[in-house]
């Protein structure tokens, strides 16, 4: 009965992940590309976390998380990366810490503070997070220089 349910749980959460990925709200697909209210952000993180919390005991550990994004297919750097940035130190995470971290990243991504995070305020801090880092953009390809005869 308990595999049974399992089953469903996961199936379900798979199905939803289709849609989401029909509808466009994938992260690269639609999401990263529209603008945000800080009660999305929030809700955004809160289905985050259900799909990571895979006993549904209102924990999310770095186990769950981890076996959730390979069931679910989440796959790539990049969420590892989120996983990682998420967790820092700790091996579990309650819905209140997740949330917390989702807003504070709105808050911070938020630049004029009107509680909407646009796509020009999102591309503006991740060219500043960039540069903090020391990761400069490509540079612009340009035609070579004509060689001058000697």
């Amino acid at each position: 009965m308990k595999k049974w349910l399992v089953t469903i749980a996961l199936g379900a959460a798979m199905l939803s992940t289709q849609a989401l990925a029909q509808d466009g709200a994938g992260e690269r697909s639609g999401r990263a590309m529209q603008d945000m209210t800080r009660a999305q952000a929030q809700q955004r993180a809160d289905m985050m976390f259900q799909r990571f919390d895979l006993n549904h005991d209102g924990t999310v550990t770095r186990q769950e998380a981890e076996q959730a994004r390979t069931a679910l297919g989440f796959g790539g750097q990049r969420v590892e990366k989120m996983i990682a940035q998420a967790f820092g130190d700790a091996q579990s995470l309650t819905l209140q810490q997740f949330e917390a971290q989702a807003l504070t990243r709105f808050d911070r991504d938020d630049l004029n503070h009107d509680g909407v995070v646009t796509v020009a305020e999102r591309q503006q801090v991740r060219a500043q997070l960039k540069a903090e880092r020391g990761v400069q953009p490509a540079p612009a390809q340009q035609p070579p220089a004509p060689s001058t005869p000697q």
